[in-house]
């Protein structure tokens, strides 16, 4: 039976110290089944151990920032003899005009690219220059899940405390004739958008009719390739796509676990913010750690790995046999219906419905609960290249276990008597409850 108890003692001690317990509201307490949120020390390839000494396979790891596996010796080794000659200066180095030339050489369309931190940073960045460009105010934003913890689009979330009022709009995602209503019906400054997501492929010519749309109401074109860079492709969806934004962000798996994110795109507006320009500056990025050379040696040795080992094809095999397995369990059990998993092979959710179809936290708990029992971690299947058949096989063979439970519930109709404790709540919500602190964690 796996045992929690260090890491729910760790947790309250973190809830003392940090708000919310940790440092992203993804990675909090309330993502995870009550005293069963483990508390990690360490972590190999795609398996991690937390401080019971219990051992889980680990998905969508680091946030679907680690896309090589925890520990990759090539970039831990690149990232070690960087920083022993120094890590920030009072000038540029020659590692930034290596990074820029790599970088630049991967993504189609990109001429300038300016290196970061956060991708937070990145994306309101390139809304503050797209405001600068087109003298407008509004930003579209597809309807998808996260953009950046800056005002434009937290002040649009279910958390806008302290935040004024936005002139941030949404648009559906593959609806073509909805963003022209946005577009024709006000001045906006820019569309920022993911390309495709995990369950979201974007149909035949969508992206092209965006372009064209963009282009026709003068406004600026912006792709979030945080999750789809280096995922769908070292060059982003960009480049498995074909259409070529006027900016793109970057963040996530370009340094597989190691800070650095870029904003890159077209040198008529990059240029804005520097100084080969008559035109007023624009404030674009300027950041201590930006150029820091951890982060960019990692992003170098990444992009060797990517050019000479093929990572996306390893992540999207792993999550071929994993959908296979998965999907051969709940047809055998008679639950394909309620316990699904979708999206793109390299980016697999799974999908908890309750008896009468509807979407249920309470089932995604037990579900968690119960992959958890059999050292599972993750709140998705999102794999890396780390992830060997071995570790595919034993994930399945505790989906067996899992859903065999998960079946339990939908026969009986509810969790009761198999979920101990509250159920997850959604991570971005305006009240602490149904998961505010209680019990052995105050």
């Amino acid at each position: 039976m796996t045992e929690f108890g260090r890491s729910d003692r760790a947790q309250a001690r973190l809830h003392e110290l940090i708000p919310g317990g940790a440092h992203t509201y993804a990675r909090g307490a309330d993502q995870y089944p009550e005293r069963m949120a483990p508390v990690l020390v360490r972590g190999h390839g795609c398996r991690v151990v937390d401080c019971d000494g219990n051992e889980f396979i680990e998905y969508g790891m680091g946030l679907r920032a680690v896309t090589l596996g925890h520990g990759y010796r090539p970039v831990v080794d690149a990232v070690a003899a960087a920083i022993a000659d120094g890590v920030g200066f009072s000038r540029p180095t020659v590692l930034e005009l290596a990074a820029a030339e790599d970088f630049l050489a991967l993504v189609p369309g990109a001429e300038m690219v300016k290196f970061a931190k956060n991708g937070s940073d990145t994306t309101t960045a390139a809304v503050r220059l797209a405001r600068a460009v087109t003298g407008r105010t509004t930003v579209a934003v597809c309807a998808q899940p996260f953009f950046s913890v800056d005002d434009w689009f937290i002040g649009t979330t279910a958390m806008p405390a302290g935040i004024p009022d936005q002139p941030t709009v949404r648009f559906p995602y593959a609806d073509l004739p909805e963003l022209e209503r946005v577009l024709a019906g006000r001045e906006v400054a820019c569309v920022v958008m993911e390309p495709a997501t995990a369950l979201h492929e974007p149909p035949a010519g969508y992206l092209a009719g965006v372009r064209d749309l963009c282009d026709r109401y003068g406004t600026l074109l912006v792709f979030d390739e945080m999750i789809t860079g280096f995922r769908w492709a070292a060059g982003g969806a960009q480049q498995v796509y074909g259409v070529i934004p006027d900016l793109s962000c970057w963040g996530k798996a370009m340094g597989n676990g190691f800070p650095i994110s870029a904003l890159a795109g077209r040198r008529e507006y990059l240029e804005l913010g520097g100084l080969d320009t008559d035109a007023e500056r624009v404030f674009l990025l300027s950041t201590t750690h930006g150029p820091e050379s951890g982060g960019l040696a990692a992003f170098r040795a990444v992009v060797r790995a990517y050019a000479a080992t093929d990572p996306v094809a390893r992540m999207e095999h792993a999550g071929r046999r994993l959908r296979a397995g998965f999907e051969e369990i709940t047809a055998e059990l008679g639950i394909a219906g309620q316990l699904r998993v979708a999206g793109r092979p390299s980016c697999l959710m799974f999908q908890t419905l309750d008896p009468g179809g509807r979407p249920s936290q309470e089932f995604r708990t037990l579900f968690l609960q119960e992959l958890l029992r059999r050292g599972v971690l993750g709140q998705s299947f999102v794999t890396s290249a780390a992830h060997t058949d071995a570790d595919i096989d034993r994930t399945v063979a505790a989906c067996r276990d899992a859903a065999a439970v998960y079946r339990r519930a939908l026969e009986q109709g509810s969790v009761a008597g198999l979920l101990e404790g509250r159920p997850v709540a959604p991570a971005v919500r305006a009240y602490a409850a149904p998961r505010r602190l209680e019990g052995v964690l105050r």
